[in-house]
């Protein structure tokens, strides 16, 4: 019993330390947006072009990981995933052009990245915490808020010593002493019948209907459709909030500590989410989600105060993180656990995709038209829309349950 509780903390730990990581490393670009702009001549839209194929790549290749993940040992992903990862921003340092950019932050810290997400973690947790899936979790993904807070701090304070060319480089060797350890370890069992380096899934939900079944399902297309609006949000506020703030007036070290101040916040919304998620299920945590949003983006279409933007990375970093941890839930309680890897990797791809279209959507709004009070538009309307799709959720599971 002793073993398997260390087991089981090894396994929170080291969701955590890598998500730590990946959420301080896969935003680096809402940092660098401005310096590397000013400083390489591009234009907002070249350089947000790098975060959409970063998206796109990373959300095309999450449902490989996921069958990788359902099948052989998730060791060997983590540990290609992170050599990759660093490799990759190791040489963004040293970029000339956009196509550079593009191939080393796009295709190949894309790829990394999906290995490392919230999606694959979210599996193995799901193996050792059946009955306290939100909760677990949550404390795997809380790493990424205080990643977020964290290393965009401490890049923040140094960006101007050691410029964006010098942060990349930080960045990449901060990997290396990280995580390297951890995925070098062998990662336990989730049963003691197991054999090899490949984890048992647990089966507390039953094994499920087979991906082909489950994609013809309406429950699963809400899902996506809830994610794609919440990726669209996600990271179009990542890539350009802090460019906003600086556009507003906002000084240099608090524009760029709005990113990390909402990482700290999102550390209470990823709990709250978990622990609401085991007593109420997702879809409550999921609808507090977007009012909050409702209102912020309402707040700063309205008003670009200094006290505005501030207010709005508070509340919206608070639901930054809120659906990360209920998509296992989402995906076990709807559809079992037989091929949560796969269709998780489904939801998050789309998710991914979406967030590179937003990333690039305010981009090109704001080279045409010189603001970004027309995505804000855009996202409000949006946050609206997502208010009714838990509701067509419920609707879709009584039509399928006969209840």
């Amino acid at each position: 019993m002793k073993t398997r509780a260390w087991s089981a903390a090894f396994i929170l730990a080291t969701g955590f330390v890598l998500l730590l990581y990946n959420g301080g490393s896969r935003f680096i670009m809402g940092l660098m947006l401005k310096p590397m702009v000013d400083d390489l001549n591009w234009s907002r839209a070249t350089l947000s072009l790098t975060v959409t194929v970063f998206m796109v790549v990373s959300a095309v290749v999450l449902p490989f990981i996921g069958r990788l993940v359902d099948r052989y040992s998730i060791r060997v992903v983590l540990l290609a995933s992170i050599l990759l990862s660093s490799a990759s921003i190791a040489l963004m340092s040293m970029i000339q052009t956009p196509l550079q950019a593009v191939v080393l932050y796009g295709v190949l810290f894309g790829l990394a990245t999906a290995g490392t997400s919230a999606a694959p973690i979210g599996v193995m947790i799901s193996r050792w915490f059946p009955e306290r899936l939100g909760m677990a979790n949550s404390i795997a993904i809380s790493g990424l808020g205080v990643g977020q807070l964290a290393i965009i701090l401490l890049l923040t304070s140094q960006l101007e010593v050691i410029g964006w060319r010098g942060a990349f480089l930080a960045l990449a060797g901060l990997g290396l002493i990280l995580i390297l350890p951890l995925t070098l370890l062998k990662i336990p069992q989730a049963t003691p019948q197991g054999t090899g380096d490949r984890e048992e899934p647990s089966t507390s939900t039953g094994p499920g209907p087979t991906v082909s079944a489950s994609l013809r399902e309406p429950r699963l297309w809400w899902l996506i459709v809830i994610y794609g609006i919440c990726g669209f949000q996600d990271f179009f506020i990542a890539t350009h909030v802090v460019a906003y703030a600086r556009d507003q007036g906002v000084g240099t070290i608090l524009s760029g500590n709005l990113f990390a101040l909402m990482g700290l916040v999102g550390l209470a919304g990823v709990f709250v989410a978990g622990f609401a998620s085991d007593r109420v299920g997702p879809i409550l945590p999921t609808l507090v989600c977007f009012v909050l949003r409702i209102v912020v983006f309402g707040v700063v279409m309205v008003t670009g105060s200094v006290f505005a933007i501030v207010g709005f990375a508070l509340v919206y970093g608070f639901t930054f993180w809120i659906t990360a941890p209920l998509t296992i839930v989402f995906v076990r309680q709807y559809f079992g656990t037989a091929h949560l890897g796969t269709l998780t990797g489904i939801i998050v791809m789309v998710h991914h995709a979406a967030g590179g279209l937003g990333a690039y959507t305010g981009g090109a709004a704001y080279d045409a038209l010189g603001s970004y009070q027309v995505v804000f538009q855009l996202m409000l309307i949006l946050s609206v829309a997502a208010l009714f799709i838990p509701w067509l959720m419920a609707k879709a599971r009584h039509s399928t349950t006969g209840v």
